[in-house]
């Protein structure tokens, strides 16, 4: 027998509103359309929801990315064509490159591997895609000055465009999965289809490909396949360090359930993926390769942190004292998640559990990019599919987009010349956005009454 949608207008109050304009919600008796199946229907939103992203970067696009002003003002930037020429993809270089030459004219991805292969291997598509000739005489040309060769230049916008090609597959893949995890809920995806803070942060970085892999283990965890969920999150791990952390979920899971054996294999599932994917830039440039570790262990704090907040209010505080107060407060906050699914009256889902972990990871850590919005977005569309709550969480997140460019341009700096306390705030309404919904999927999770999925999963 073939199971009954949830159907939105239903099941939402803004959409059961809104469907008030076009004649209320869909009726007892409604067929529904053959072709225009949910996962197609999402697929479309989230096809038209990268378009517009992309029409949203156009102003730099067609300025090759050349004017700091627009593309802070017109909140255009990406680090991906920067990038290009900064870290010796010009030359088809490979990131883990030992070379004293070569590390004298480049600085280091400092990245995980799996985003510096998958800007390595696009960037010889579009060499090879472009009849680009020999690299061997940019090897004489400064790193600075790449972009004034023509030649270079249109390789760049290919590697923009390629790599604009990639995130709209990895966004694809995500909604596809995200449809499949609640068989009766596959709506529940347009939330994340049709996010606006996917329209503007989705070409900001390459944080899409770990999205993808989030969205697949989730989808392999609902049907019960811990070493695929495994798998998945530890090709996100070594994407983006932050999908480790689904692992706690899944570990109160198992808890719960006794399922000693299925944490032991989404464990070593996850150590054997992100080790294998690893190797390789281990083995060729293993200074190399600790630069991501090393980087970010130095930085101190950064755009968008309230440790930033802290600090240039005039706090002291070193890297080292952010690093041991953020590990020690993140340590306790997975302490509080815990708990929580263990009080829980039942399962909680690896959505609500990956939510609560990695916002809370966020809100401690000492850099929180524009773009680590995209990090939560497949969990928090999960974890609570309403359009209300999801809306005010992403308005605030819409006010601290604006708010970040415009500081990076030095529009909100006052006249004084002292610090933006309109930044300031900007970072502050960006978290409470962020705690209003964690503590709604907390309720949830404690009053599974009130959850909108209303099932153990």
């Amino acid at each position: 027998m073939q199971e009954r949608h949830v159907a939105p207008t239903l099941d939402d109050p803004v959409l059961t509103a809104v469907s008030e304009g076009i004649g209320g919600p869909i009726g007892a008796h409604a067929r529904p359309a053959r072709w225009w199946t949910p996962g197609r229907v999402v697929l479309v939103l989230v096809t038209l929801a990268f378009a517009l992203g992309m029409l949203q970067k156009q102003p730099c696009w067609a300025d090759d990315w050349g004017d700091g002003h627009e593309r802070y003002v017109k909140m255009c930037y990406s680090d991906v064509p920067y990038l290009y020429t900064g870290r010796g993809f010009a030359e088809l270089l490979w990131p883990y490159e030992d070379d004293a030459e070569v590390r004298a004219k480049y600085e280091v991805m400092e990245y995980p591997v799996g985003i510096a292969y998958a800007a390595w291997g696009t960037a010889h598509v579009v060499h090879w895609l472009t009849g680009g000739g020999s690299v061997e005489p940019l090897a004489s040309v400064d790193a600075g000055r790449l972009l004034e060769d023509p030649e270079v230049r249109r390789e760049m916008r290919g590697f923009v465009v390629a790599t604009t090609l990639l995130m709209f597959l990895a966004t694809l893949f995500a909604a596809w999965a995200l449809v499949r995890v609640h068989r009766t809920r596959p709506y529940d995806a347009a939330l994340f289809a049709a996010s606006p803070v996917l329209v503007v942060n989705a070409l900001v970085n390459w944080d899409l490909l770990a999205v993808g892999l989030v969205a697949g283990a989730l989808l392999a965890w609902s049907r019960n396949r811990p070493v695929l969920t495994g798998v998945l999150i530890g090709l996100g791990a070594a994407t983006k360090l932050y999908p480790l952390f689904l692992l706690g979920g899944v570990l109160v899971i198992c808890l719960r359930r006794r399922a000693w054996g299925d944490a032991a294999k989404a464990c070593a599932a996850t150590a054997a993926a992100w080790l294998l994917l690893n190797l390789p830039a281990m083995a060729t440039g293993w200074a190399e390769w600790k630069h991501f570790w090393a980087f970010n262990d130095d930085r101190g704090a950064d755009l968008g942190s309230l440790w930033m907040v802290i600090s240039q209010a005039g706090v002291p505080v070193t890297a080292e004292l952010i690093n041991n107060v953020s590990l020690a407060a993140f340590g306790v906050w997975c302490l509080v998640v815990l708990a929580i699914g263990l009080r829980a009256p039942m399962n909680p889902r690896l959505a609500q559990l990956g939510f609560l972990v990695v916002a809370g990871f966020l809100l401690v850590n000492k850099v929180y990019s524009p773009q680590y919005v995209l990090w939560l977005l497949p969990l928090a569309v999960l974890a609570r599919p309403r359009w209300r709550d999801q809306l005010i969480w992403q308005a605030c997140e819409l006010f601290y987009f604006a708010s970040v460019w415009w500081y990076l341009d030095g529009q909100l700096a006052p006249g004084g010349g002292n610090q933006s306390v309109f930044y300031w705030v900007a970072i502050v309404v960006r978290v409470l956005g962020e705690m209003f919904l964690m503590a709604i999927v907390i309720r949830d999770v404690l009053r599974p009454a009130a959850d909108p999925v209303r099932e153990i999963s």
